[in-house]
């Protein structure tokens, strides 16, 4: 398996989980995935996720982002 260099590392600012990213391939022209792991104090959670499926959930989250970038509750 391959490990490229990382998406992006984001570190949330309420509860201080750590959010890693990064592409992954299992064996050489197989389904490109990105690895999605989520680390709050000593758990873990780990998605493997698709192209579609990233690109669904980036535009769902682009979308509740703009919709409440001047909210302020």
């Amino acid at each position: 398996m391959v490990h490229p260099a990382s998406v992006a590392t984001i570190t949330v600012p309420l509860g201080g989980q750590q959010i890693e990213m990064h592409p992954i391939e299992f064996a050489e022209g197989s389904l490109p995935l990105l690895r999605v792991r989520i680390r709050e104090g000593k758990r873990f959670t780990i998605f493997d996720i698709d192209p579609g499926t990233a690109g669904a959930w980036g535009e769902a989250l682009l979308a509740w982002g703009r919709s409440n970038s001047g909210s302020t509750r």
